[in-house]
């Protein structure tokens, strides 16, 4: 006599839903498609350049007669929009070269607009890859232990910088610096300059991270001293980044952002749950080359791994993931 004999049969069998592929395809709850990819692009000055970024690899800096190449195949992979970031020749204490007409990221924004009209533009704003000194803004004065950076004044370089995108045909601005007032002096800006359907996509919640290591390497953004700890969020805060997000949907921000994604989708779900804005996350660099790290070792399925973790973030309540695996997943989704 089995042990089990008298246990009654469970009624309920979930099990009878997951016997194969369509069936469970019929009851998913989470969809992710290329329609929620967004892929980062590193725009530099000069020509013939295509550089291999060590720390992630896949990814590379692209100069302007390179650009055309990878948003044919982005088109062709049905992407809908990309993420621009710059990283000029000439760098200052201002980052004056943010909103140089004739910049990297103005300069790829009419490129790609000539090229691919239809693909949505987003500029990240921002100065740490256009300082001489890798921080986000303008720089208190002092001594070096209390030096960073000055909020204020900061806000006008951030508006300039919004202002010289949406004049070369972004859609979209996207400012990363995490100053307070940025999305009020930016939308003011971009109104005063006549460009009222620029959306702002914030970058609400912004954590101190130590996922954004191989970006450093990608945007040549290395801060030359000290960490970016006094503006960025700390890791261990859930309900200041809540209201960081409500201080910039009051602002005026269209679009939020958590960055980064992986590690903080309980705060994904939280902003999606307290805000009725389309929502963003950032699958940063750390995360991609992680994955990528493992895959060469051959300790993990990249492709398998890759879908799970960016099925994670949409699951958490994302409808745009920003990426680096956005070309590979569009390619893996089709299959």
């Amino acid at each position: 006599m089995s042990m089990l004999e008298s246990v009654p049969t469970p009624n309920r069998r979930l099990r009878r839903g997951r016997r194969n592929a369509t069936l469970r395809r019929m009851v998913r709850e989470t969809q992710l498609t290329v329609d929620n990819l967004i892929a980062p692009l590193f725009i530099v000055e000069g020509q013939n350049i295509r550089k291999p970024i060590s720390s992630m690899p896949g990814q590379f800096q692209l100069s302007l007669d390179q650009l055309g190449t990878e948003i044919d195949e982005l088109v062709a992979a049905q992407i809908p929009a990309v993420l621009l970031f710059g990283i000029p020749l000439h760098k200052d204490a201002q980052g004056s070269s943010a909103w140089d007409a004739n910049g990297p990221v103005p300069s790829a924004i009419r490129a790609i607009k000539q090229q691919a009209p239809h693909l949505v533009v987003i500029a990240d704003v921002c100065m740490c890859e256009y300082t001489d000194h890798g921080h986000c803004g303008i720089l208190t004065s002092g001594e070096p232990e209390t030096i960073t950076v000055d909020n204020d004044p900061t806000l006008e370089l951030l508006a300039r910088a919004s202002v010289a995108y949406a004049e070369a045909g972004a859609d979209v601005v996207a400012p990363s610096a995490m100053m307070d007032g940025q999305i009020a002096a930016i939308r003011y800006g971009l109104d005063q300059a006549g460009y009222h359907d620029t959306i702002i996509l914030s970058y609400a919640a912004k954590f101190a991270s130590a996922f954004y290591g191989p970006f450093r390497e990608a945007a040549e953004s290395t801060p030359q001293f000290g960490d970016r700890r006094s503006y960025q969020m700390d890791a261990a805060n859930a309900r200041e980044a809540i209201a960081e997000t409500a201080l910039d949907v009051a602002e005026g921000a269209d679009w939020l952002m958590v960055k980064p994604a992986g590690a903080y989708l309980d705060i994904i779900r939280a902003v999606y749950e307290e805000f009725d804005l389309p929502l963003a996350a950032y699958q940063v660099s750390g995360e991609y080359a992680m994955i990528k790290a493992a895959a060469a070792n051959g300790w993990i399925d990249e492709q398998r791994v890759a879908l799970e973790s960016l099925l994670a973030i949409r699951r958490a309540g994302a409808s745009m993931i920003i990426t680096y695996y956005a070309k590979a997943a569009a390619q893996w989704l089709k299959a």
